[in-house]
């Protein structure tokens, strides 16, 4: 059976490539340009994460990935 989950993606203005969201458990959330280490969520947790960290020289996104349950 196949879940989605969400990947919570970071566009920073000035940069070249993206970021992904890898904890959120500490003050600032640590990224990492590896989409494998990502940390793979449910929305409402991606939701939150995106409103704390999105400011005007960063533009963060959902990204949904199929996971097996």
């Amino acid at each position: 059976m196949m879940n989605t989950k969400f990947i919570v993606k970071l566009n920073h203005i000035g940069k070249r490539g993206a970021e992904y969201v890898q904890r959120i458990d500490e003050t600032p959330v640590r990224t990492t340009n590896k989409l494998k280490l990502a940390m793979v969520m449910g929305k409402f947790t991606a939701e939150d994460v995106i409103k704390s960290i999105e400011n005007a020289r960063c533009k963060a996104q959902l990204v949904s990935v199929r996971v097996l349950a």
